[in-house]
């Protein structure tokens, strides 16, 4: 059933395209830049060919938000084909400039059509759950103000954890020192990493991957009220290891599994794996 609000994200949500386009979720591409060479994620630039030039490359790509005017022009189309109005739910404003460009493009129609723009404070999965969660209440035929409620409640709900296999990507970005990645890679420490308020903080460090992915799926067991799970990766060959130690809690066809895509993995690496999930109310 095609609802009267029409859902849109950004490609920062790392939903499976063939996933929103089911949902009937619009995805708008944040910019990849490899030096002076321009290319929009997941339109030019799968995931898999992704985590291949990094691998060939010493220095890390840049990601640019969605211009102001491919929001509007989104929004507009929404418009052309009878919506009613448009959620667009975007990744952390603490983390990119995303969620401002949308609302500029939201302000570019002129107040003749209505959209509501939702900062999930979310990143990666734990965004696209969001979205996804609006996306099944638009499509039972719901106001805009209740589709904008649900989005705002999932957001308050969702929690997104990681494993790190590598301080590479950390320190080719200038985010930890040299010195301390060198330190990092010789006693094979695996970092972790929390999404608090929107914000990425440092969790607990593991000095094998092993112990790092226990604590990763431990995250969603030690819960007692879990509702719906997602698992993202960078082209982790040991995905399934995290799927098995989820399994006495959460089954495998509760879990969506998808892949890292440039806006996150710029930053994390390949490697890692994502776990987001909603607490219950």
């Amino acid at each position: 059933m095609k609802g009267t609000v029409k859902i849109v994200t950004d490609s920062s949500c790392d939903l499976p395209l063939e996933l929103a386009a089911e949902k009937g979720i619009v995805v708008v591409p944040l910019a990849i830049r490899f030096g002076t060479e321009e290319l929009f994620d997941r339109r030019d630039l799968t995931p898999k060919e992704f985590w291949a030039r990094c691998a060939a490359s010493a220095v890390l790509p840049e990601t640019a938000a969605p211009s102001p005017g491919s929001f509007e022009q989104v929004f507009r189309d929404a418009k052309d084909e009878g919506y009613d109005g448009v959620v667009c739910i975007n990744l952390s404003s603490k983390l990119s400039a995303t969620r401002d460009s949308a609302a500029a493009g939201a302000k570019a129609m002129d107040g003749d059509f209505p959209v509501n723009v939702v900062d999930s404070l979310s990143v990666t999965m734990g965004l696209g759950m969001i979205v996804l969660e609006a996306a099944r209440v638009a499509a039972e035929g719901k106001s805009l103000d209740d589709v904008t409620a649900v989005a705002v409640d999932a957001a308050q709900r969702t929690r997104v954890f990681g494993a790190l296999d590598t301080l590479d990507n950390l320190r080719k970005g200038g985010r930890i020192g040299k010195a301390q990645g060198m330190v990092g890679s010789l006693l094979s420490i695996k970092p972790s990493l929390e999404l608090k308020d929107g914000v990425v903080e440092p969790g607990p460090r593991h000095r094998t991957r092993g112990k790092s992915l226990a604590w990763l799926a431990e995250q969603v067991t030690a819960r007692p009220s879990v509702d719906e799970v997602a698992i993202v990766h960078g082209e982790a060959p040991d995905v399934e290891r995290v799927i098995e130690l989820l399994a006495p809690q959460i089954p495998r066809d509760r879990i969506i599994v998808s892949d890292l895509g440039a806006v996150i993995g710029t930053h994390a690496g390949a490697g890692t794996i994502g776990i987001a999930f909603q607490v219950k109310r």
